[in-house]
């Protein structure tokens, strides 16, 4: 298969794997439970923090030889970016946290399941940008292994997009009181992905010197949502390590495919 059909076929896994998670509403009764959801977040936090590092941060520095000992000069900046990025989108797209009951954003009078919906499709713009970014650069480098590095940021983020569609499918039964539209809603909050990774992939094509900038500005944005929303929400009282478990296990997962596929 040539890099093109092994990009495809990245970009695809991210979202059906999204839609397969939202597809557990048809065979669970009741929500997950408190210490399974915090599993899931903090093995979504491991493997993007993995993802961070591995996939867009340390290919950002290695991008940028032409800015010799300040080659860490686009990553930083443009991780710094990343983050600033995801604050505006906080600040300005009305959303809502934790079943509905803390909303963010300006103020619209838009329904409680729209707003749980748009909390979820935030956070998921920079998982797309990244896998986009990430095929992107590798396609421009022409190196298979490049290619299959990238599928490798792709699996993992695929992995972790399975419970997370669980846990937004779940709740919005709950809130919508049909499981039909639960699973619809989850599985559109997947389809931002390959849309932004499609973007991502575009912008690659077009501004390849703007890569190690661009890499980390992915980055960046993944690494605001796991410190501002994955890993807080991990924390139970009652058991504290299920989420520092549940992060070690996603980073290492996502290390391994690192190493295996790069």
């Amino acid at each position: 298969m040539n890099e093109t059909g092994i990009a495809a076929i990245g970009i695809a896994l991210i979202f059906l794997m999204t839609t397969a998670g939202s597809a557990l509403v048809f065979f669970f009764k009741k929500d997950i439970s408190a210490k399974v959801n915090a599993a899931f977040l903090g093995f979504a936090s491991g493997v993007m923090v993995a993802a961070s590092v591995f996939g867009l941060l340390v290919p950002a520095m290695e991008q940028a030889e032409n800015f010799g000992k300040f080659n860490w000069v686009p990553a930083a900046v443009g991780f710094l970016a990343g983050g600033a990025f995801l604050i505006v989108l906080d600040k300005i797209v009305p959303h809502a946290h934790e079943g509905g009951e803390h909303e963010h954003g300006v103020h619209a009078a838009l329904k409680k399941p729209t707003k749980m919906f748009l909390a979820v499709t935030i956070h998921n713009i920079p998982e797309g940008l990244a896998v986009g970014f990430a095929f992107g650069a590798a396609l421009a480098g022409g190196e298979m292994s490049s290619v299959y590095a990238a599928l490798g940021l792709a699996i993992g983020i695929g992995i972790q997009n399975f419970p997370e569609g669980a846990a937004v499918s779940l709740p919005m039964k709950n809130a919508m009181g049909s499981r039909s539209k639960a699973f619809w809603y989850g599985t559109a909050s997947g389809a931002v992905e390959p849309i932004f990774a499609l973007i991502g992939l575009f912008l690659a094509a077009f501004l390849s010197s703007a890569m190690p900038w661009l890499l980390s500005f992915a980055a960046g944005a993944m690494i605001f949502v796991v410190a501002e929303d994955l890993i807080p929400d991990a924390k139970l009282e009652k058991s504290p390590y299920i989420g520092g478990i549940g992060v070690m296990l996603g980073f290492t997962l996502m290390m391994i495919l690192d190493v295996a596929l790069g």
